[in-house]
This record gives structure tokens, sequence and C-alpha cells, in this order.
């Protein structure tokens, strides 16, 4: 099993997932042309995904996820009402498959668990990859932790987790009041703290992989995200790893 990112932060999020013969797509919030570059980066071809997963409907999210998945002839795994919000925009995949947030289900040879987050968007969702074996916990997008999202979380083998801002930079930044009180809200994003606490609790003797996503190129650095997840689990910084936006994340192994 391995994963690996196309690009991570506030103008577009697409990330993979493998296990036996099983390729999948998380968001796709990249045009189809970028997103195929993007792909042949990491040494993959559209025509090999077996199906897009989108978290929620926001543009960074899921504004490619249709074409591609027309472009690969899969079909897109989403919420109902992420579906809904996509319908409504004219974006909605022509091929879809409608997911219960609460309920486990099967691509192929993933095994993956859907779990619900608090962030704006409508009925928006992350999730947790096993292959049977080893797991994988995304969370990219959340306003803050719930008890359900650490029970989810516990004791995965990788975790890539939102960072996306430190709160002194993000306050003492350029960004209008509106969107500073957004991003700060429990329906916002999670800051480098935040998620640096949850880590803390979720982390069992066998993580191998642990990665910062989602950081904004304004309001945090590689080095703060690193430094906070590096505390919680008393390890070298440069253990931690970064998805960034340009170059996303070479494969990590499982």
């Amino acid at each position: 099993m391995r994963f690996g990112c196309l690009g991570s932060g506030s103008k577009g999020n697409a990330w993979l997932v493998e296990a036996g013969d099983t390729r999948i797509m998380v968001d796709c919030g990249f045009g189809a042309r970028e997103t195929g570059r993007r792909l042949n980066r990491l040494g993959v071809d559209v025509d090999s995904l077996a199906a897009i997963l989108v978290t929620h409907e926001h543009g960074d999210h899921g504004r490619g996820a249709a074409r591609v998945a027309q472009a690969a002839r899969c079909p897109v795994w989403l919420s109902h009402g992420s579906h809904a919000m996509l319908d409504a925009a004219g974006d909605a995949p022509v091929s879809c498959r409608i997911l219960d947030g609460h309920r486990m289900f099967a691509i192929g040879d993933l095994e993956i668990t859907p779990y619900p987050v608090p962030h704006d968007a409508r009925e928006p969702v992350q999730f947790v990859f096993s292959d049977g074996d080893r797991r994988f916990g995304l969370l990219t997008d959340a306003g803050h932790v719930t008890p359900h999202m650490e029970q989810v979380l516990e004791g995965c083998d990788a975790l890539a987790l939102e960072c996306n801002h430190d709160v002194a930079m993000l306050e003492a930044g350029g960004y209008p009041a509106a969107l500073k009180r957004r991003i700060l809200g429990r329906y916002g994003h999670l800051d480098n703290a935040a998620a640096a606490a949850l880590l803390g609790r979720v982390a069992g003797a066998g993580l191998k992989h642990v990665v910062a996503a989602h950081l904004s190129e304004e309001n945090n650095a590689p080095d703060l995200a690193r430094a906070a997840l590096a505390a919680a689990l008393g390890c070298e910084h440069d253990w931690i790893g970064v998805a960034d936006q340009e170059t996303g994340l070479d494969w990590r192994e499982l």
C-alpha cells in the first residue's frame, strides 16, 4: 500500500492511494490538463484510476473531478450533500456513487472508511484507507476535532493532517477580518497546534509516516508545521513530511 499527493493547499488538492491492483484519487482540485501533468510526475496515467473520491464540494477539492473522471472512465464517490452542491453549480460528475459518511465500503483492493468532519461545506467527509493490514488516515479540512474523528484515526500506520495556519501569523496577516473569523472558526481549518494535539492523541507505536497537509502559503510555513507535529511525537523535524501546493508529495510506502 502506498500514497502520494499531486498538490495540497488552497489552489488545489489531490491525493493518490494505491493497494494491490487498485489506485484511486482523493479530491481533484485541478483542471484536467494540470491533473494529467501532476499524475505524470508520479508515474501515473489517468486511465489507471479506479475511482475518484471527493471530500467536499469546494473548488480546491472538487473542481476537476467531473472532467478527470470522464477521461479516466471511472466513477466519482461523494456524499449526497456534496453531489447536490456540485449539481447546483453544474459540475456534478456523470457517473456518481453516493457514499454514507458513517459506512465503510470497498473499491477493489482498498477498504475505505469515510468519516464526517466539521467544515463549512455540505456533508463533508474525510477518509481512512486500508489494504486489510495497514491504514492511512487523511484529514485535510476541519474546523475542530471531534471524538469520532479521533476514534477513526487512532492507530493508523500513516497520517496526513491539516496544518492550515499558524494562529499568530493569521491574526497578524493581511486577510480580511471576516475571512480570518471563518478560518479560525469551528467550521474552518485546523491550525498547527490543533493538528499536533490530535496527533499526540491518536499516534500509535506502529506509525510510519506523518505528513503536514493543506498549509496556507500566506499564514504558515513548513518549518512551523513540522516543528509542531514533531513536538507531539518527540521526533526529529525532518521525519515529518510536508505536502505542498506545487510539488505535492512523492510516493510513501506502507
